[in-house]
């Protein structure tokens, strides 16, 4: 029998005003992330790029470059309002603006009375796409990531694309556990570099351990689908990947064309947003 979800979806109103009307929309579990019968040329050319591009040496200068958050001076709705301008490339299950995603995440989390900073997070997870705003390409931006530094799983997607990345020519950065030690934990590996790492590094200072864990490792679905990587994790970041799974359903099965009426919700996500941020915060 095929597996089926119920997902409640948003249509995103001007942000004078959100609304809650829901509808149900039943889709095949299986129709999410289906790259072998979804993924158009542009998302295969995404991927290729992406794994071509991204190198250790680069990773390592793209933290660097964004380290300081010397980029801009915004508030969470400021943020929000950019996200609409952005089209993830690498998607191939969300053509409708980004924010709809965030609220339709969010909502689908408090619908289950999920503790408040999940609902948060829900809302904020990928407002690192504001990457694009500094002129950084989609594939350093969007698109699952994967360690660097060390062999790529067979489970990360489009694997065949590595074939170009320069790493691949040095055996240390094929080998299974590179340049890691043993269980050296999540912390201590370069991920490729995109908007779950930037934006981590953007609330590290104002949201719970579990939140910042989710926002930067929740494009990681070879770890927390796939469950690869297992020679890197440790300890705590076996207490942690039960959170990252959970969430996971939230953001992939939210996901939808369909659309509702929104018309109330904005209150309820301004109090929280305030609960937890200042007006402004460095980018």
């Amino acid at each position: 029998m095929k597996k089926e979800i119920i997902i409640f979806i948003f249509l995103l109103t001007p942000h004078n005003g959100f609304g809650m009307q829901l509808n149900q929309v039943t889709k095949p579990i299986n129709d999410f992330r289906d790259y072998e019968n979804n993924a158009s040329d542009s998302i295969k050319e995404f991927y290729r790029l992406n794994h071509t591009n991204q190198t250790l040496a680069f990773v390592i200068a793209q933290k660097a470059k964004y380290a300081d958050l010397d980029k801009l001076s915004m508030g969470i709705w400021d943020v929000m309002d950019i996200l609409d301008t952005i089209i993830d490339e690498s998607d191939p299950d969300l053509s409708l603006p980004q924010s709809v995603h965030a609220f339709q995440t969010a909502e689908k989390l408090r619908a289950d009375n999920q503790p408040d900073w999940l609902i948060l997070t829900g809302l904020i997870h990928d407002l690192g796409k504001v990457l694009t705003l500094f002129g950084e390409p989609q594939w350093a931006v969007v698109g699952d990531t994967f360690p660097v530094g060390c062999a790529y799983s067979e489970k990360v997607i489009f694997t065949p694309y590595f074939q170009d990345n320069p790493d691949t020519l040095n055996s240390l950065l094929q080998s299974k556990q590179g340049i890691y030690k043993p269980q050296c934990g999540l912390e201590n590996v370069y991920m490729s570099w995109g908007h779950d790492e930037y934006l981590y590094m953007v609330m590290k200072d104002y949201l719970p351990e579990q939140a910042l864990y989710i926002i930067r490792y929740h494009s990681f679905y070879a770890a927390h689908k796939e469950d690869e990587y297992t020679h890197l994790i440790n300890d705590y970041d076996q207490s942690m990947l039960p959170w990252l799974k959970l969430f996971s359903q939230y953001d992939l099965y939210s996901k939808s064309s369909e659309q509702i009426n929104c018309t109330e919700l904005l209150p309820y996500y301004q109090e929280l947003v305030a609960q937890y941020f200042p007006e402004k915060l460095n980018w």
